[in-house]
């Protein structure tokens, strides 16, 4: 069975994160469709996964300027300015309301749950952990929809027993912040109750959130003394799934002060060479044409009850060579294949 599964993963690796869809003319559209945005923060994942909703909303033939009016706004991880800039804005009459992020999606949950606008959020972490869903493949609960961000926690532990057969104990710096107050939740909850993990310790060290364009780079900075502290205490470093984990400078500072294998978040951890060893990461693209397609639904005229909340459809791989010769990690051959082209040597 473990075959087959691994089959089917290489496969689906091999086709890419994309898929065609089908298109239409923007004449054969009468309507124009109002679409408001809010995105929690400037930069990935954010950006990614928002120009590639309006990407598939343009091959769906829907296009700014002619038949769809795009309102757009940043809310720099303030949950109080989405809520304000949301009661503001409803007042519009949009079609759709997409929020991208974990704070964004907590503001429209404050302002918009259980109204008439539909809602679809984008790349949280943990959409049943906020309230707006109360569980994926099922109908939602209200006038909420959407994907959620990270890859599965268990199938980043399995990634990492794959790498790393003989790992015991994990090092996780991470901001102080709802992304991963969630995420850490379900790697403790995994470690308890999953046999096949509880062999593994992971220490687990909160940094206040900084916010702003240089956050990261400061929280960064606060992660070097307890980077240096950890490398004897630790077999590997796995990157946080929030602000701190999405951005380069954390990954940096591994690479400059760690002393162990740093398994990252996103693919500019390993393709950029920003510092990760190996990475399995959520694919940004094929995210935002999963909410393209829903939005595109509900321009349509399907119900919101009838779109079901997902897990990101496709997931990638990359791997730096040089890293895991240096750290004397043998790379299992199936973990090269689903990384492809995302290989530095």
């Amino acid at each position: 069975m473990s075959t087959i599964k691994f089959t089917l993963v290489t496969l689906l690796a091999l086709f890419g994160c994309l898929i065609p869809i089908s298109s239409l003319s923007s004449s054969e559209i009468e309507k124009v469709y109002r679409l408001l945005i809010l995105d929690s923060q400037v930069g990935s994942p954010y950006e990614d996964v928002r120009n590639s909703l309006i990407d598939t909303l343009m091959e769906r033939g829907y296009r700014q300027g002619d038949n769809l009016v795009i309102t757009h706004h940043y809310i720099d991880n303030s949950a109080s300015l989405g809520m304000e800039i949301l009661k503001r804005e409803i007042k519009e009459n949009y079609d759709v309301i997409y929020v991208g992020g974990t704070v964004a999606t907590i503001s429209a949950k404050n302002t918009l749950f259980e109204s008439d606008v539909p809602v679809i959020f984008g790349a949280p972490t943990d959409p049943i952990g906020i309230g707006v869903i109360d569980s994926f493949d099922q109908p939602p609960k209200v006038n909420f929809t959407g994907v959620s961000y990270p890859v599965p926690v268990k199938s980043r532990f399995l990634f990492l027993r794959q790498l790393i057969p003989n790992v015991r104990k994990v090092g996780l710096i991470y901001a102080d912040m709802p992304q991963s107050q969630s995420y850490n939740k379900w790697i403790k909850k995994l470690l308890e109750n999953d046999p096949a993990f509880n062999n593994i310790e992971v220490i687990f060290h909160p940094l206040p959130l900084i916010t702003g364009d240089d956050g990261d780079e400061q929280m960064a900075n606060l992660a070097i003394p307890v980077i240096k502290q950890m490398n004897d205490q630790v077999d590997a470093f796995l990157k946080p799934n929030d602000q701190l984990g999405a951005r380069r400078h954390f990954a940096e500072a591994v690479k400059t002060y760690g002393k162990k294998p740093l398994i990252g978040l996103v693919k500019n951890d390993v393709v950029s060479e920003w510092g990760a060893t190996a990475v399995v990461f959520p694919c940004l693209k094929s995210i935002g044409r999963q909410l393209g397609e829903m939005v595109s639904e509900l321009f349509e005229g399907v119900p919101i009850e009838f779109i079901e909340p997902r897990w990101p459809a496709r997931f990638g791989y990359a791997v730096d060579l040089n890293k895991t010769q240096q750290f004397g990690i043998n790379v299992p051959v199936g973990i090269l294949q689903l990384a492809g082209k995302n290989i530095i040597r």
